[in-house]
């Protein structure tokens, strides 16, 4: 009996210590199924969802078998990027992990997220699996790989946007030829056209004559209009106002004709008389803090017949009287302006002083000499003239940051839009122009509200909002945005969303293409399985930007063509 129960430990011990040897088998891409497959990059992120199963009557019911997806390089199998692990455990292990019974078995889900750098492009997803035993002893099953490369074809969305999508130039208010105007009033009498001295000697009317002299002795002056017009007020018969101001304007036309032969002056006068001046009135209503002044106003805008207009308001008893001090009076006049055209400095001559000293220069003048010259080192100086000289302008600062930007210095010109802002807060220009800057450094929540405070107002908004709504990975609203703009981010954006026949219209419009455009019509003609194209496209991008030929060598997008002589001739 002894021998027996030693017999029977004997056979348990070695039972036990058999199974403790025993690993489990390894598992197999059969096991595993990922999507999407192949990976790709969206919103700079890689995700990845592993549905898996664990055969029945497979996990040890002591073990933890624990599952990390790891990103492996196929350039550099040593650069190696790993997910975040996940743990099963079997029946008789005491955790929090999720439970597979051995006799079932079953089925589970491994998430998987990875930041996107370039070494990814050419990569394989791989599951490291180990498993822990409840004494302790750990091992590793064979790897099984889930996925074979990663698509980068999003990350293709241009952040510094140029050509006509790019930052917004300022322009100056530079005019060859100001118009200068100048104007006096002769006041009436009431019921009279007669002049009086009192008004042909006021300040007014004799600088606008001394004006008329000094235009003629300059020779970059020429007067260009003078406009005398007669009015009467808005009281009494219509056919006495008509005649009252007929009388003023003709009585005042003599007047200046007389003192233009003073001056030997050859001005040609129009003329002009208003009967009633209800339009003046009103305007100097607006003005006023006359008693019932918006009840009068709604008078106006009832009543057209300018006799049942006059009766509404002398009706307002208390306010007639305040019109007929204050308002009336200033109605009964004649009005002269002047015009003279002031012609400025020649296209050559601002570019003459520019170059020799650009401090003879007015703002406007620099600002629109920085538009003649043709290097971009040029404008630069220029515009770093004008914020030296007129550090108050946020126009020179603004238009400093677009020549920064278009040079791809993208912190110097942040920078010089934050001070244009930092002088006016509200310039749809400038915020649009910030957000883009903030968009080509991949600040998306900075680039969104720059762009919302520029208010649709300028630039390229519709393809600015489009871009980064694709850089974040919605691409409905992406879609959305960019409806109707023929870029290259619109083109992509509909690549990404599988609608080819749109993409293919949208490249064949865009205006000014570049070599990512002939790349997006390469990956379009190899989804679409259009191998000339393909040729014909990934020549035409290299030859244009010869960077391209590394990224197009590495972009699963050509997987099948790897090893095609005519493609892979084309990237040597």
């Amino acid at each position: 009996m002894k021998k027996l129960i030693y017999s029977l430990s004997v056979i348990i011990v070695a039972l036990s210590l058999f199974s403790c040897s025993t690993n489990l088998k390894p598992l197999n891409s059969g096991h595993f199924n990922c999507h999407p497959n192949p990976l790709e990059v969206k919103a700079g992120k890689v995700d990845a969802t592993i549905d898996g199963i664990f055969p029945t009557k497979y996990f040890d019911k002591k073990s933890i078998i624990t599952i990390t997806p790891v990103l492996v390089s196929k350039i550099n199998p040593t650069l190696t990027y790993p997910g975040t692990p996940t743990k099963f455990q079997g029946e008789k292990v005491i955790g929090n992990n999720k439970v597979i019974k051995y006799k079932e078995g079953g089925n589970y889900t491994v998430k998987a997220s990875f930041d996107y750098v370039p070494d990814m492009a050419q990569s394989e997803l791989r599951l490291v699996i180990s498993v822990t035993k409840s004494n302790k002893k750990k091992y590793t099953l064979p790897e099984v790989k889930v996925a074979d490369g990663v698509f980068t074809t999003a990350e293709l969305a241009e952040r510094a946007l140029s050509g006509s999508f790019g930052p917004v130039i300022i322009p100056d208010k530079f005019q060859q030829i100001i118009q200068e105007t100048q104007e006096a009033d002769i006041k009436f009498l009431i019921q009279q056209a007669d002049l009086r001295s009192s008004e042909t000697n006021s300040l007014a009317l004799v600088a606008l004559t001394q004006k008329i002299k000094e235009a003629q002795g300059i020779s970059t002056q020429e007067i260009s209009g003078l406009e005398i017009s007669g009015y009467a007020s808005p009281d009494g018969a219509f056919d006495l106002n008509k005649n009252l101001a007929e009388k003023r304007e003709k009585v005042t036309t003599d007047y200046i004709n007389r003192e233009l032969n003073k001056i030997r002056s050859s001005v040609t006068i129009d003329t002009k008389f208003t009967a009633e001046d209800w339009e003046g009135f009103q305007a100097l209503m607006e003005k006023s803090n006359i008693q019932d002044k918006q009840v009068i106003i709604r008078v106006l805008s009832m009543y057209s017949d300018p006799e049942q207009r006059e009766r509404e308001i002398k009706n307002l008893s208390a306010a007639y009287k305040s019109i007929a001090d204050d308002i009336l009076p200033k109605l009964r006049r004649s009005r002269l302006k002047l015009t003279v055209d002031i012609t400025g400095k020649t296209d050559e001559a601002i570019v003459a002083w520019a170059d020799v000293d650009p401090n003879k220069l007015s703002l406007e003048e620099l600002l629109y000499a920085a538009t003649l010259v043709k290097t971009v080192s040029e404008k630069e100086a220029l515009y770093k003239k004008v914020t030296e000289r007129y550090p108050r302008e946020f126009r020179g600062f603004n238009n400093l940051g677009v020549i920064q930007y278009s040079q791809g210095q993208h912190t110097d010109a942040f920078t010089s839009f934050a001070k244009a802002l930092s002088l006016n807060p509200k310039s749809p220009d400038a915020n649009y122009n910030a957000g883009l800057v903030a968009l080509a450094q991949n600040k998306l929540s900075q680039a969104e509200e720059m762009f919302g405070n520029s208010a649709g107002t300028t630039g390229n908004l519709d393809n600015a909002l489009g871009t980064v709504y694709a850089v974040k990975g919605d691409y409905y609203r992406a879609n959305a945005a960019l409806e109707g703009v023929a870029s290259n981010n619109a083109a992509l954006i509909q690549i990404l969303q599988k609608d080819y026949k749109s993409a293919r219209t949208t490249l064949e419009n865009i205006v000014n293409p570049n070599g990512y455009t002939a790349y997006l019509g390469a990956i379009l003609a190899a989804r679409t399985n259009d191998r000339n194209a393909v040729y014909s496209n990934v020549s035409k991008a290299v030859s244009i930007d010869s960077s391209l030929k590394d990224k197009i060598a590495k972009d699963i997008e050509f997987s099948k063509y790897f090893s095609d002589a005519n493609f892979t001739s084309l990237l040597k």
